[in-house]
């Protein structure tokens, strides 16, 4: 058990003139090799234009009219050329999100409406795995079309195809705000009310969108239907992972809202949040990233604590790029959101079942217990909130690095949460717990962002009382992250592991943060190149070189 005991300023340990130089000198010699990655500069969608807003080949945008003098601030395509998204600001500078498709004149409702009856009576639509398995090709939509009228022009194919294929396979009338990738995620309140959007730039959006009351209730058994779950008055709650990856929460009728029923939608990011993503967004410094990098690699475990949609489990999803290539790896979910480019990894995943159905519920106290049998090095939870924090902290004082996410909005709210009901944890496990990150959700001229508010390191005295000593907090006034007069008990650890003295360390932090400043700035092409070029960083002790 690690207790608290005196330790030394960090700066005067594992920093000073000597590793200074030593990072000036590292600046120009390392060869990085990166391809395409997510950049600071491309947090704002670009500015878009007539040519379609990028100066790529995507067509041209369409006029678009705005009504009470609104105007358009941001477009950008999102199914080219069928839709796109349009941002506006009306003279209150209000901002709204309007999903822009073609419109279809009465003809092509009718006709599109025929085709639709056609497919739907071709196809079993009732099997979620049968319509999953469906394409619906161009041609053979096409030929149906020119069945019910053989005059529509080929362009106008085009569009109706379109419809299909958000009617029948997707989404409906939501389907464009499944494909933003600046959306995270989409929410109905009821019927009437304006579908709201939270948006990676703009934040929470209300949008042009509004379902009726019949159509919502048909809309959430769509989505239930989806999921492979099963929602009616007598089961009016569904929480299921769409095909995608997205989690989605379904209400259904009045029972549980007096507005009706309700959807929540959080969307699946399609590639998986890296540390280079932390830097880029601002959430962390280089300098912190690099920390937690060597305590992550040299096996300590760590929460991640905040409030909702505060960023808990991208934040433990990019710092698991840190864990070795080869360590095993097994990760417990509700729904699935980790996504890791290593090959020695195992997602596992619970499941509840409803009133009718024969399987048994795994939860996540079970696939917890299953996990530990399985001799994984690195086990990484979705969230804790009940008893499965104790068989977590068990794991942890049984040599296993644990990391998991918990919704408290302070250092001292999750010691407390993690000491009581319905958690309890006894005190003197804390002490295999290293690290505490503290996140929340910041408002920063009118935008949220989502930031590192501190980062912590845990003990425990004798007397079993749990103490913590903060690392680096940020600090609002000067807008970046300080370094807080406390050393580092991990960083002493990790010294006395390798047998390296106080310089080495601070050249292994050194070499970390430049790597990471330098990588942020340059380009990736996967998150598999980036887990190479930081193995190379690994292998070569510190030392870079290039990629392969």
């Amino acid at each position: 058990m690690r207790h608290c005991r005196r330790v030394m300023h960090m700066g005067g340990r594992y920093s000073g003139s000597g590793v200074a130089d030593m990072f000036r000198s590292l600046r120009s010699s390392i060869p990085w090799q990166m391809g395409r990655g997510w950049r600071k500069s491309d947090e704002m969608p670009v500015a878009s234009d007539d040519r379609g807003g990028n100066g790529s080949d995507l067509p041209a945008f369409p006029e678009l009219s705005c009504d009470n003098g609104q105007t358009c601030i941001d477009r950008y395509w999102l199914r080219p050329p069928y839709s796109y998204a349009a941002i506006l600001r009306d003279a209150a500078d209000v901002l709204t999100y309007r999903l822009v498709e073609p419109p279809l004149t009465s003809r092509e409702l009718i006709l599109l409406e025929e085709t639709h009856e056609y497919l739907r009576d071709t196809v079993v639509l009732d099997d979620p795995k049968t319509k999953s398995r469906t394409n619906l090709q161009l041609s053979d939509v096409a030929r149906i079309i020119r069945h019910f009228d053989p005059g529509i022009a080929d362009e106008r194919i085009g569009v109706l195809h379109y419809y299909l294929g958000r009617n029948f396979l997707g989404y409906g009338k939501i389907d464009g705000m499944m494909h933003d990738e600046q959306i995270e995620d989409i929410s109905c309140n009821g019927d009437g009310v304006p579908v709201y959007v939270y948006h990676r730039v703009h934040s929470s959006l209300p949008t042009t969108i509004r379902f009726t009351g019949d159509e919502l209730n048909l809309f959430i058994m769509k989505l239930a239907q989806k999921a492979d779950k099963q929602i009616s008055l007598t089961t009016p709650l569904v929480d299921a992972a769409l095909p995608d990856g997205s989690r989605t929460q379904l209400t259904f009728s009045n029972v549980v809202s007096t507005r009706g029923s309700s959807f929540t939608i959080r969307k699946f990011k399609s590639e998986p949040m890296t540390p280079l993503d932390l830097i880029a967004y601002d959430t962390y410094s280089p300098e912190v990233l690099a920390l937690i990098w060597l305590a992550v690699e040299n096996r300590k475990s760590m929460l991640v604590v905040g409030g909702t949609a505060s960023g808990k489990t991208s934040t433990m999803n990019a710092v698991s790029f840190f864990i070795p290539s080869n360590a095993k790896i097994v990760s417990l979910e509700d729904t699935r959101e980790i996504q890791l480019p290593h090959e020695n990894w195992l997602p596992t995943q619970t499941r509840e079942t409803n009133i009718i159905s024969t399987k048994a519920d795994i939860d996540l106290f079970s696939l917890l217990r299953s996990a530990l049998r399985q001799r994984p090095e690195y086990i990484i939870v979705g969230e804790v909130r009940g008893m499965e924090a104790q068989t977590l902290f068990q794991a942890m004082n049984s040599g296993h690095t644990t990391y998991s996410t918990l919704h408290a909005g302070t250092i001292e709210e999750a010691i407390n949460r993690l000491t009581h009901d319905p958690i309890n944890v006894p005190r003197a496990m804390f002490g295999a717990l290293d690290l505490i990150v503290i996140q929340s959700l910041h408002y920063e001229n009118g935008m949220i962002r989502r930031r590192c508010d501190s980062l912590h390191e845990i003990s425990v005295t004798p007397a079993g009382e749990v103490k913590w000593s903060t690392l680096y907090e940020w600090d609002p006034r000067a807008g970046r992250f300080r370094r807080v007069a406390f050393g580092s008990q991990i960083l002493d650890e990790i010294a006395a592991m390798h047998g390296w003295d106080d310089e080495e360390v601070g050249r292994h932090l050194a070499m970390r943060e430049l790597f990471l400043a330098s990588a942020a700035k340059d380009k990736y092409q996967t998150a598999a190149d980036l887990l190479a070029a930081i193995r190379n960083l690994e292998k070569s002790n510190g030392v870079p070189v290039p990629a392969a």
